[in-house]
Parts: C-alpha cells; sequence; structure tokens
C-alpha cells in the first residue's frame, strides 16, 4: 500500500482549546495507521505540540510537499496553500480564524449551521462531527443511580458560580475545570468523577463519550448567557448548532437551569455514549476524511482542475498567486 504524506495543521497548540485538542486526536489516529506519515505545523509550540512530539512522536513540518493537508484555521492555509491538496476544517461560524479561506480545496465542517455558512462557496464541503478518541473517552467509573457529583466545563466565572450556587441548593458536590484558569489534559478523569457535566461544544461532546449525561449551557464573552438545557432525544436539534446553545437559546435562570439539572437520568448516558459510536469515533471519522480527499482526486474535473492549480503555483510562484487572492477579497 502506497505510503500517503500528510501534514496536519492549526493555528497555536500552545495551551487547550477545542480545536487544539481536536489536532492532538487527529495527529494520534492518523499516526496509528501504517500506510500514512503524519507531521505537524503550528505558528505558536507549547504545552499540547510537546506531547505530540515526546508522547505521539510526530515530528515538525519537515518537507516542502504533502499529498493532504489537514488544516484549521485560514491564516494556515495562506501559509501552507502551495505545498499540497488542502482540507480545511471549520469548526464556527463567527470567530474571524474559522473563516473559510479562497485557497482552500475544500472544506469539512463540523456541524449544519457551519455548513450553511460554508456551502455557499463553490467547492467540495462534507459534514464530518468533531472527533473524540473513545478509547480515551470512555466510562472508567458509572454514574450514581442519583445525581451526586457535577462537573463544569464552563469558561466563565459567572456560570460557574451560578452552577456552584444550585449544587448548594440541592445538595450535590461541584467541581469545576475552566481551560483559562485551571487548564486539565486528562479531562476524561474529572468528567468520570462527575454523574453530570455542563458545558458546551467538545466539552459535551467528551462527556458523551464517557456516558455522563449532559446539560448544554454556558455563559462566554461572545455570547447572552443560554443554552439548549439538558440533553437527551433532542440531541439531534442541538447538534445543528454544536452543541453551542444557540439552536434552542434558552435564556436559561436559576431556577430553570436548576430544573435542566433535575431531570437527570443515568440512562441518557448510555444513550449518549451510543451516538458518540456512532458519530464521534475519530477512527470512523479519518475513514470520511481520507475518503472525501479520495473522492475529490478521482473525479476527472476535480483531478484536472487540482494538477492545473498545482502547476500554476510551481510556475508562477506563491506571491502572485497571494496577489490574486488579495484581489478577488477586495473585489468582494
Amino acid at each position: 500500500m502506497e505510503e500517503i504524506k500528510i501534514l496536519v495543521a492549526t493555528s497555536h497548540l500552545n495551551r487547550l482549546g477545542g480545536s487544539v485538542t481536536f489536532t492532538y486526536t487527529l495527529i494520534e489516529e492518523l499516526k496509528e495507521r501504517s500506510n500514512i506519515d503524519v507531521e505537524y505545523f503550528t505558528f505558536e509550540k507549547g504545552i499540547v505540540s510537546d506531547r505530540i512530539e515526546n508522547e505521539l512522536g510526530v515530528n515538525f513540518k519537515s518537507r516542502n510537499n504533502y499529498d493532504l493537508i489537514l488544516a484549521n484555521h485560514n491564516t494556515i492555509v495562506e501559509k501552507l496553500y502551495s505545498l499540497g491538496f488542502i482540507i480545511q476544517t471549520c469548526h464556527g461560524i463567527f470567530p474571524s480564524l474559522e473563516q473559510p479561506s479562497f485557497l482552500s480545496d475544500a472544506y469539512v465542517v463540523i456541524s449544519q449551521e457551519i455548513l450553511n455558512h460554508v456551502g455557499k462557496i463553490d467547492k467540495p464541503i462534507k459534514l464530518i462531527y468533531n472527533g473524540i478518541n473513545l478509547k480515551r473517552f470512555r466510562e472508567i467509573r458509572p454514574v450514581s443511580k442519583k445525581l451526586k457529583t457535577i462537573l463544569s466545563l464552563c469558561q466563565s466565572r459567572e456560570a460557574n458560580q451560578f452552577i456552584k450556587e444550585i449544587c448548594d441548593d440541592i445538595g450535590c458536590n461541584f467541581s469545576e475545570s475552566n481551560k483559562y484558569v485551571n487548564p486539565v489534559w486528562g479531562i476524561e478523569e474529572l468528567i468520570n468523577d462527575a454523574d453530570l457535566v455542563i458545558g458546551l461544544g467538545r466539552s459535551a461532546y467528551e462527556a458523551m463519550s464517557c456516558n455522563r449525561p449532559v446539560v448544554i449551557y454556558d455563559k462566554r464573552s461572545y455570547f447572552p448567557e443560554f443554552g439548549d438545557g439538558y440533553i437527551s432525544q433532542n440531541l439531534g436539534l442541538s447538534l445543528i448548532k454544536n452543541c453551542s446553545g444557540r439552536y434552542f437559546k434558552k435564556k436559561i435562570t436559576k431556577n430553570e437551569l436548576r430544573l435542566e439539572i433535575l431531570k437527570y437520568d443515568p440512562l441518557d448516558g448510555v444513550f449518549l455514549r451510543t451516538f458518540a459510536e456512532k458519530e464521534l469515533d475519530i477512527s470512523k471519522n479519518v475513514d470520511e476524511y481520507l475518503r472525501f480527499w479520495k473522492e475529490i482526486l478521482s473525479s476527472r474535473k476535480e483531478k484536472k482542475y487540482y494538477l492545473f492549480k498545482y502547476r500554476l503555483k510551481k510556475v508562477i510562484g506563491k506571491k502572485l498567486s497571494f496577489l490574486i487572492f488579495r484581489l478577488k477579497n477586495r473585489i468582494r
């Protein structure tokens, strides 16, 4: 089987966050595959790139071309676009770094909302949910039949204080892990110490993978204080907007959040783990990335376009191509 050279790239690896842990998980899975030679690239090295190098044994970018580049963030695409076929993964619709780059060859999005946002561009696009290492994020300790401990993965002091007060009211133990205050790499251990987890996005997916019931809620600086509430059979709707709390947009008061927490049912954790095994498994999702890439290249039209574009980059050079990109942006 022919070896595939892949570069996984993201803007920063010096602090914890959703796209950063996604990048680590993606590299971790690719490293396990005998037919893949994977390297990584980032503008900012740090705590996570150290783990990529020392624990996974994956090297920083050393080549001038790759078969496939899996990139987060448009600044990365602008840096690497002449080195191979780029699939840009878009993780949101609001942050400037998550906006699709014109220089990408194709896009992967992690929610229907982002698909609607990026899908206006006339290039190949595919929805693949956030990938989780289900061997790492799994049930180590079962949840209690009666709710005893709540873990908050919220990212504001106000939200955590709010939840702590509710825990005091209903007689539950409270724990928290705010990545900006006390970042924890082995977050799966804290998740397994709790019966119910409160958070958004990837934090919620990691909790679901550990068989934990989840409440979608947070109070962050870039949107008002609201959430989707307790997740059970309404998971499909919350997924449309990446379990961000922006689907139902419930303006949750303290009493309303208390009622959402009291919906706790340990069997819902089993339901959420089943979902994770079907849609979030990083092994299956990497298969989807590779299948998507091969399908694009197998298309005669796309293959001709790609070969032409690649040769154009080599002949004309990177500077002129970038000037064309800037000109198109001005015209818009």
